[in-house]
């Protein structure tokens, strides 16, 4: 099963770096945020990835030329068979335009999708076997937005806890890491649509889009601030499984 990786914004609340690089690619802890991503669906034995690139196309081609890999038509491999396609979905495309891009590359019922800029320590098996098991076109992982400010818990006017919270307790939003059935291609109409606006609307509507909830770590990387958090907690071991 293929897994696509959305990776072709302009990144523009992160210009401090995205001025020079695609934001799926600025460092987490020494390794790009898309490496971070792909190690994660390798574990659990997915090796074929198709990057939707668009904005500073070059620099993935550049920097996987210079690793491991060995290109052939744009097609990096690994000698453990690990695939990664860079494929030009332009720069102003919409998110579900890039999908419809791949579609000719979808060769199996189902396919991955999630963001090039977000780590999560989700359970892709249990993921796909939700999918499987809802037979609905679209499935997409809910989570629990990472709270921005100090929490405070509050008792008649006196504050009884102050503190950063990783996630907030109230809520779901769509944290990405969705599992597709190709039927999804017949909702995208051109480069302009965006994917979770007219497509995603559209399947809810129709009873077709299930949502799996993902109760663990879960976090984007839009600003220096939230990379920052992120270096900070695998620093501290805990997020051990972006350590290795």
């Amino acid at each position: 099963m293929k897994v696509l990786i959305l990776a072709g914004g302009k990144g523009t609340r992160f210009r401090e770096e995205t001025d020079v690089k695609p934001k799926p690619m600025i460092e987490v802890s020494g390794k790009p945020i898309i490496l971070h991503i792909i190690e994660h669906y390798v574990s659990y034995g997915y090796k074929d990835f198709v990057i939707l690139a668009g904005y500073k196309l070059d620099y993935f081609f550049e920097y996987f030329n210079n690793s491991k890999f060995v290109n052939k038509d744009n097609v990096f491999k690994t000698k453990d068979n690990l695939t990664i396609t860079v494929l030009d979905t332009g720069v102003e495309t919409g998110t579900g335009g890039r999908i419809k891009r791949a579609e000719n590359l979808i060769d199996e019922e189902n396919f991955l999708l999630t963001y090039g800029d977000g780590l999560s320590s989700v359970n892709i098996e249990e993921l796909v076997n939700f999918h499987i098991k809802n037979n609905k076109i679209a499935t997409v992982t809910a989570v629990r937005p990472p709270a921005r400010f100090g929490s405070l818990t509050i008792n008649d006017s006196l504050v009884t806890s102050f503190g950063e919270k990783v996630q907030s307790k109230e809520g779901w939003i769509n944290g990405g890491f969705f599992v597709l059935n190709k039927e999804v291609f017949n909702y995208i109409n051109d480069d302009e649509v965006t994917f979770e606006q007219g497509p995603l609307d559209e399947l809810a509507k129709k009873s077709n889009l299930v949502a799996y909830k993902h109760k663990g770590f879960w976090y984007p990387i839009d600003t220096i601030r939230e990379k920052e958090i992120v270096e900070s907690l695998i620093k501290d071991d805990k997020l051990p499984w972006l350590n290795d």
